[in-house]
């Protein structure tokens, strides 16, 4: 027998799939989170192997360098923990896909325990908050449900005014929106 749930009906208040959907913590990496982060990028990357042609090197693992995050000069990365356990990161560069002037974020990624919940939020208003200006955020063509959750996000953080744009040339391709985030508002 298959019980419909709707509504919520049949899941206790502040969970989503069982999973406790209490405020993350979202915060500047420390020097302590790195050996975690460099593991939730190899999980990030496994997730989009499918979106984003790239192999194992001779070790099993996609490898990514965080250097200029770890040396956070004009790159910064930025961690979300729930009940302190690793839940999520973004990683901040300069912008450059349709601008030189303001960020552009990197990588963003949510264990799958935490997405539909609140974590991916946080964390997104977390990172605006830290690096006030102007923004670039982009998603691979294909990957919908990321389209999606920016458009929902950057949506409300920026009341609705931000551009999106398709691109299909150039050294980054796929959805990109720009806006304008200024804390005082």
């Amino acid at each position: 027998m298959v019980e419909k749930i709707q509504s919520g009906q049949g899941m206790e208040a502040g969970t989503q799939h069982g999973v406790n959907q209490v405020e993350p913590e979202c915060r500047g990496a420390r020097a302590s989170d790195f050996p975690a982060l460099q593991r939730m990028l190899e999980l990030y990357q496994h997730d989009i192997s499918d979106l984003y042609d790239q192999d194992l090197d001779e070790r099993g693992e996609y490898g990514y360098d965080l250097t200029r995050h770890v040396d956070a000069v004009d790159s910064f990365a930025h961690v979300a923990l729930v009940d302190g356990h690793y839940a999520g990161f973004a990683l901040v560069g300069p912008a450059f896909v349709t601008q030189t002037d303001g960020w552009w974020m990197e990588q963003f990624f949510v264990l799958r325990k935490y997405r539909r919940g609140q974590v991916g939020a946080a964390l997104a208003r977390h990172v605006f908050q830290s690096h006030p200006g102007a923004w670039e955020v982009g998603q691979m063509p294909g990957n919908l449900p990321a389209q999606a959750f920016w458009r929902k996000v950057i949506g409300r953080i920026s009341e609705g005014r931000y551009t999106e744009s398709r691109l299909t040339e150039g050294r980054w391709k796929g959805v990109v929106q720009r806006f304008r985030f200024d804390p005082t508002n």
